[in-house]
């Protein structure tokens, strides 16, 4: 009788639980780790990549020019595309996205996008180059639609609703490589974490058409104080709105799915010179913007190093250094706060995570950490 149950047991019930097991899995989300590669300033150091702690990687940037998406470095722009289809090797299932425009590269977004002809030119261009060079997509990193960017930006009034338009018509394209190829074709945007972006676009009506939208949950700042660039909630210390809870409900409120709103996390650090009364570094006086640092850097060299001393906002969930000889502040990005970000992330069951820009942390403290903590 015991034989008879063991064999129906092996027979008929594992198996059964073994599919469950593997239908339980394949139900589960992975999430997104979305890896931002600067290939503008030439070769990418690819061979520091490690592909298997990622899910995706955006390169960094391609132009606008004349309505046109290009390769404004195309001598090394081909030679990086090359080497980073080659990290597939050791993750197939990598994917590798051109991302467009960025700070810099903003200016010729607005009219590429302003008629009907344009857009269709410019989504057509995109495409073209994930055709020929085999690529998973096109990211849209618009530094701003209808908002002033970097200086001589051109932007306009009706530039919410055409960035709409605009990924229609990228979607469309894609559609029709994907058909081609068999292959997924993703359609991504890099988006600032501040509510006049929101109120300015149709978020809503673009995600339809997208497949993540990628929070710039960095950058922030507090008009003419020491305040954190990166923080997940807001501070106590200073007045200041933005931070990237608020950024997540404000893009879900507009209509973003959370299943595609994916958490941005900063690898390099602000730093900040205060004034002469400056007491307690974070929400004093800054009297100047100065040159920032990777986290590497800032762990190996800085972290209670150089007079500097490693605090914590636990509000706001964001680490900070000061020192209050020099008055120098500098704001980032640590372990500690990628931990939070990522279980507020599997909390909200969001899509995952992003960061600016690899080789800001070569050493890859954070990506280590992200890998340990996104479930």
């Amino acid at each position: 009788m015991k034989v008879k149950a063991l064999f129906f047991f092996a027979l008929f019930i594992l198996p059964a639980l073994f599919f469950s097991m593997k239908v339980n899995r394949s139900n589960d989300a992975q999430k997104v780790i979305i890896g931002y590669v600067g290939g503008f300033r030439g070769l990418a150091k690819v061979e520091m990549i490690d592909p298997t702690k990622l899910t995706h990687i955006n390169y960094a940037f391609v132009n606008i020019r004349n309505n046109r998406a290009v390769l404004e470095k195309i001598a090394t722009d081909t030679i990086n595309f090359k080497n980073l289809n080659a990290l597939k090797s050791k993750n197939p299932a990598l994917k590798i996205l051109i991302s467009i425009g960025g700070w810099e590269w903003s200016e010729n977004f607005s009219d590429a996008v302003l008629t009907d002809t344009a857009r269709m030119a410019f989504a057509k261009s995109a495409v073209d180059i994930i055709r020929k060079y085999n690529l998973d997509g096109v990211d849209i990193d618009w530094e701003y639609p209808a908002i002033a960017g970097e200086d001589g930006n051109v932007f306009r009034p009706e530039d919410g609703h055409n960035f709409t338009l605009m990924f229609r018509d990228l979607r469309l394209q894609l559609d029709t490589l994907q058909q081609q190829t068999g292959q997924k074709k993703l359609l991504t945007t890099a988006v600032p974490g501040f509510q006049k972006f929101v109120d300015l676009t149709e978020m809503g009506q673009a995600a339809k058409y997208l497949d993540y939208v990628n929070l710039m949950t960095y950058d922030f700042s507090a008009s003419g104080l020491a305040s954190h660039h990166t923080n997940l909630y807001a501070s106590t210390a200073y007045p200041q709105n933005d931070n990237a809870d608020n950024a997540v409900k404000a893009f879900n409120k507009a209509g973003v799915p959370m299943n595609k709103l994916v958490m941005g996390i900063a690898f390099y650090g602000r730093h900040y010179q205060l004034s002469d009364k400056a007491v307690n570094g974070l929400g004093d006086t800054m009297t100047t913007r100065l040159h920032g640092s990777g986290y590497t850097t800032i762990r190996d060299s800085l972290k209670n190093k150089e007079g500097y001393k490693y605090l914590r906002d636990k509000n706001a969930k964001a680490p900070y250094l000061y020192n209050s000889e020099t008055k120098n502040f500098i704001t980032f990005d640590d372990e500690w706060s990628v931990k939070q970000k990522c279980l507020y992330v599997t909390k909200n069951k969001m899509a995952g995570v992003m960061f600016w820009e690899y080789s800001s942390d070569p050493k890859g403290y954070l990506l280590t950490e992200i890998n340990e903590n996104l479930r």
